[in-house]
């Protein structure tokens, strides 16, 4: 006979959160959540394993998770390996030919795969697809001077709802197709955000190495409009690497994205806190959040 292990308060604990998390379930079932992966989880195992956890889990309650991932330090390893040397133009690399099939050779293979075998190593099932597949996402140069870097003009997302229709997770390398079948390369955080304002997606969550969009004070804001990261940004409160983070924010807005958050992957369970409890998790982004001026 089974021997009945004694209730703990950490039992009861997990019982309450499950249940509190109920209306959340219910909210996002059937929703797209676009999540953009990278930073400090990428390249960490046990990271990278929960993160895959959650995802799944999120498909498993009925939301449609969407996966795009970065790779910006494994490609840097391996033009290093290759003795590849590259070009900068106001501190961006060029991205030339020779660079652009490292690039895609490891974005979409070793990167794309990794994520997609973790996923399902805890019982997923996922796709790994870059932009170019499907004709996805179509690009022009961002900046002629730096080569094949792309800037996403059209987005078709007939192949993402195939595979949400079969249960698919899809993770997704930044990279695109341009009009005369080349190859570019496209921010992480601009792709992200193309494709979840072309699936006009519940959630972007950016996952970043920071808490969230910070004050003067260098406090976390945990709700913005459009307007006060505006105002932030005029201010120089919003600087450095969060400015092309909120600028994707705030362009998925407008590409009908109902809401962005930034947070910070290196969190446990960041993504599910986000979704699925009163707490939430970062900054998030939206045009009912209210207005506040940057000194608060």
């Amino acid at each position: 006979m089974k021997k009945q292990r004694p209730m703990t308060q950490d039992w009861f604990a997990t019982a309450r959160t499950l249940s509190e998390a109920l209306p959340y379930l219910q909210r996002y079932a059937g929703a797209i959540v676009v999540i953009k992966f990278g930073g400090h989880a990428m390249g960490d195992a046990e990271e990278m394993a929960s993160f895959a956890r959650d995802v799944v889990l999120m498909r498993q309650v009925g939301v449609n998770p969407v996966i795009v991932h970065g790779g910006g330090p494994m490609i840097n390893d391996m033009l290093g390996k290759l003795n590849i040397q590259s070009e900068f133009v106001r501190g961006k690399r060029v991205t030339d030919t020779a660079t652009m099939e490292v690039v895609e050779m490891v974005l979409s293979g070793a990167v794309n795969k990794r994520i997609v075998q973790a996923i399902q190593d805890e019982g997923g099932r996922a796709v790994g697809l870059s932009g170019k597949d499907g004709g996805m996402v179509t690009c022009e140069a961002d900046d002629p001077e730096l080569g094949l870097v792309g800037r996403p003009v059209a987005v078709n997302t007939d192949l993402l709802h195939h595979l949400f229709t079969g249960g698919f997770i899809p993770v997704i390398a930044p990279l695109g197709m341009g009009r005369e079948g080349e190859t570019f390369n496209i921010n992480g955080d601009t792709a992200a955000g193309a494709i979840a304002g072309a699936l006009k997606a519940d959630r972007l969550l950016l996952l970043t190495d920071v808490s969230g969009v910070k004050n003067a004070d260098g406090e976390v804001v945990t709700q913005l409009s459009p307007a006060h990261v505006r105002e932030l940004t005029e201010a120089g409160i919003i600087a450095g690497g969060m400015i092309p983070k909120t600028e994707t924010a705030l362009a998925a807005i407008e590409g009908g994205v109902r809401a962005v958050v930034i947070l910070d992957g290196r969190a446990p369970n960041a993504c599910l806190l986000e979704l699925f409890t009163d707490h939430g998790a970062g900054s998030i982004i939206r045009n009912s959040a209210p207005l506040i001026t940057p000194q608060e």
